[in-house]
């Protein structure tokens, strides 16, 4: 039996290019993160509209929420480089408070004025 003296523990990381947070890319569910559970950017690393990898590589802007119809949230992305959108699941140890406020912005400024809400 041979032991490795530099045998080391490797964990998938990579850092937020928005807030620089070092992000481990499991979540605390077991699922694979694709964003920083901090401020919810991510990496523009797979096309979705070619499939595989893409090579943009630019920051992916969180602009909403998406509730699917088995009520999972999915967080939908928009690259400031080549405009796609994406989505990624939320994970369980996101930031609460931007999920919140990205779930009601829809509510708090809607497309029209409130007041017309009155006369129907």
């Amino acid at each position: 039996m041979s032991s490795n003296p530099h045998n080391t523990l490797k964990i998938d990381t990579f850092t937020c290019t928005w807030c620089g947070l070092t992000v481990t890319a499991s979540a605390a569910d077991g699922t694979r993160r694709e964003h920083c559970p901090s401020c919810l950017h991510s990496r523009h690393i797979t096309d979705h509209v070619e499939g595989g990898p893409s090579h943009c590589h630019g920051r992916m802007t969180p602009i909403a929420i998406a509730v699917l119809r088995t009520g999972d949230w999915m967080v939908i992305h928009r690259c400031v480089r080549c405009d796609e959108l994406t989505s990624s699941p939320v994970c369980s140890d996101d930031n609460q408070l931007i999920l919140m406020r990205m779930a009601v912005r829809p509510l708090a400024q809607p497309p029209f004025p409130l007041e017309a809400l009155g006369s129907l």
